[in-house]
């Protein structure tokens, strides 16, 4: 199994959010993207992070907008007039991640687009999990979208590769539930905690980490991706929000 893939026909414009400057581009699908770039700032391994831990949430029953690889043609940047963007396209020349632009879709403040309270426990312990840091009041990463809410936006996870952590200190690194957009929900969490680590198996876990195309990857990252998130998940006591199930 692997990611659609599709090519950049046109760059429409940058959306200039954060420091990893996505855009907007047409595909050849006739389809709209958000484009990621691998030549941004914070490089491949933020593309690896929304590649996994996207993937992992959608088969866990949440709303993520589909993802596909998308070929980059250097010529695209050429004739950008923009100097940064320019640079950052013909960087990026060659495989990217491609997230379904949601149109008409805004973000999620509370006032619409409600998950209740199982679901947000549910998004409160997978962000624990995957270590997510990038899902607060100041930056939800959630979308509204008729009448739904949809996950997005996590580079910021699994930051643990970023320096190689060992894996037993990942295993019981803390999270701050306190800052998350539902800590309201971490009472609720160790009632929905039991049914999420069952499905998180080995099988599962190998399934999305080979989606993530080679080209993103050093030698020996997909078994450590596995070995790191097992070992979270076998020790989930240590840092799992409301207290062990």
């Amino acid at each position: 199994m692997s990611l659609p893939i599709v090519t950049a026909t046109r760059y429409v414009l940058p959306l200039r959010e954060g420091g990893s400057l996505p855009g907007v581009v047409e595909g050849n699908d006739l389809g709209t993207y958000v484009i990621k770039f691998h030549g941004a700032g914070q490089g491949p391994k933020a593309l690896v992070a929304e590649v996994v831990v996207g993937e992992l949430f959608r088969r866990l029953g949440l709303r993520v907008p589909e993802l596909k690889l998308i070929q980059l043609d250097p010529a695209i940047g050429k004739s950008e007039p923009d100097f940064e963007i320019q640079e950052l396209l013909i960087r990026s020349a060659g495989l990217n991640l491609a997230v379904d632009l949601l149109p008409g879709s805004f973000g999620y403040d509370g006032s619409a687009g409600n998950p209740g309270d199982e679901a947000m426990a549910r998004i409160l312990w997978l962000d624990a999990f995957v270590a997510n840091v990038d899902r607060s009041w100041r930056n939800t990463n959630l979308l509204v979208w008729h009448k739904n809410l949809w996950l997005i936006d996590h580079g910021a996870a699994l930051y643990f590769h970023h320096s190689w952590m060992s894996a037993e200190k990942f295993a019981t690194l803390a999270y701050d539930a306190d800052d998350h957009v539902f800590s309201i929900a971490a009472p609720g969490v160790p009632a929905v905690a039991d049914e999420l680590a069952a499905a998180i198996t080995p099988e599962l876990l190998t399934e999305v980490i080979g989606l993530v195309p080679d080209e993103w990857l050093g030698e020996g990252d997909r078994e450590r991706y596995l070995g790191h998130l097992l070992a979270r998940l076998e020790h989930r006591s240590a840092w799992q929000p409301g207290g062990a199930s």
